[in-house]
């Protein structure tokens, strides 16, 4: 069983046990109710799968797999990004579709679950060839997305521009019809959000942030009182001189590596940070801006020879990619992909405390392993969630055709996320549940209890 629907069992079995959860349930009819709802839960609404036929520049005609998948609008329209990547399959998709549901409905945003794919590494097309594969993945899914059914953004391998071209092609193939919230992640221009760019990547660190600094520290006396083994590795790390190493910097491992540097609140420090090529370590802390500004000018990628270093006075030693997992640092914060931590390297991971900014970085035996030692894992579920709650404010913005300014679109990212902290930490201290079960658990009751209130456990 994948880690995602063992938890999701997991939560569902601890919440029918409370007979406070929906009390007018009863014996045989409750029994009922729980394999119903395992079922809704477990299984999507529609699967969706096409071949894109595309012509090569070089005149070639090859087929593509590519998927959406649409796992639950209990909530309302299917809401997921749609991912360029090598690795695309139906079984990953349908997961991160499904942990879009549960992310929606934790975060209480009017949305469901859905996830897209291709099949593809965009950096073996050209840009005429990666145009035409977002528009013909408009016109294979034409029938099932727009701005009340189901709204695509960005994910791996796919931005900004991508949103543009699908949504242009949405357009065109709508004629007369509302198109500009068809797709969210766009740029300025085509009615993107300010900010949205960065929301994933400052929602990751700010989730983290406020953990340790703002609950943590102004909780010590409650949870130095409980026996709770990850309120005890929290408070050890609540007043350290804290060393950070980043998994992964493109948008969202570069701006929460930023937000770590620029940070006030916490002492801390990027020692380390990786691409798909190099690890780049220093134990007084990377030049983080430097960074960012070498990979905007070179692709998104980091310097990865000692000329490249000497040239931009950036001041790091290089190393294998994969050493970052095992470095000697207090917080791991995973930026890249799944199934990062796995049962073949877990006993090499030193740090204590780890953020999954990557959807599923963290394989479930590695993630009971972990736990059981008092790792404290901040799970993507609740620390990646930026991207969509800011995809809801373009979504918003675009019906209202009326926009906010940047400092007030992260400022409302930062209240949704506060609120959703506020609602999960005490519970998470003060039960012997991981952080990712306690979080599961309260999205499933809710979900639960939706699915009851309309009627679908008949």
């Amino acid at each position: 069983m994948h880690k995602q629907q063992s938890i999701i069992e997991e939560s569902l079995k601890a919440i029918m046990e409370d007979e406070e959860f929906l009390p007018d349930l009863k014996a045989q009819t409750r029994e009922q109710a729980y394999h119903s709802l395992s079922a809704l839960l477990s299984t999507p609404n529609h699967v969706h799968k096409s071949f894109l036929r595309i012509t090569l520049e070089n005149g070639t005609i090859v087929r593509i797999p590519a998927f959406r998948v649409q796992h639950s609008d209990t909530v309302g329209p299917y809401k997921g990004g749609i991912r360029f990547h090598e690795s695309v399959n139906e079984e990953e998709v349908a997961n991160l579709a499904k942990l879009m549901t549960l992310k929606n409905t934790l975060h209480e945003l009017p949305f469901g679950g859905g996830k897209g794919g291709v099949v593809i590494n965009p950096k073996d097309y050209s840009v005429k060839e990666l145009h035409l594969i977002c528009r013909k993945y408009v016109q294979y899914f034409n029938d099932i997305i727009g701005p009340d059914k189901d709204i695509p953004a960005p994910d791996v391998g796919t931005g900004e521009r991508e949103m543009d071209w699908m949504m242009g092609e949405f357009k065109s193939t709508h004629p007369g019809e509302p198109y500009r919230n068809s797709f969210t992640g766009k740029s300025i221009v085509n009615g993107g959000s300010l900010g949205r760019r960065e929301a994933t990547g400052k929602g990751v660190y700010f989730t983290f942030r406020y953990m340790m600094h703002d609950f943590v520290k102004e909780n010590k006396k409650w949870l130095s009182d409980t026996d709770n083994i990850f309120a005890k590795t929290a408070l050890e790390h609540a007043d350290k001189k804290l060393k950070i190493a980043v998994q992964g910097f493109g948008n969202l491992g570069s701006v929460a590596a930023l937000e770590a540097y620029q940070c006030n609140y916490l002492q801390n420090k990027i020692v380390a940070v990786s691409d798909a090529h190099i690890l780049l370590y220093n134990e007084d802390g990377l030049d983080v801006p430097a960074l960012v500004h070498f990979a905007k000018e070179n692709n998104g990628e980091l310097p990865a020879t000692e000329e490249e270093l000497r040239a931009h006075e950036i001041k790091a030693e290089l190393g294998e990619r994969d050493d970052l997992l095992s470095a000697d640092v207090d917080v791991l914060i995973l930026a890249a992909l799944e199934d990062q931590i796995r049962e073949d390297n877990i006993d090499s991971i030193q740090a204590r405390i780890i953020v999954e900014g990557a959807n599923g970085p963290i394989t479930e035996e590695a993630d009971k392993y972990l736990a059981d030692k008092g790792v404290l894992i901040v799970p993507d579920i609740l620390a990646n969630a930026g991207g969509v709650i800011v995809s809801y404010y373009e979504w918003v913005q675009g019906k209202e055709a009326q926009f906010m300014e940047e400092d007030e679109i992260f400022r409302r990212l930062f209240q949704k996320m506060k609120g959703t902290m506020d609602t999960i930490l005490p519970q998470f201290f003060g039960d012997p549940f991981p952080l990712r079960q306690n979080c599961y658990i309260h999205s499933v009751m809710k979900l639960s209890t939706i699915m009851y209130r309309q009627g679908k456990l008949y």
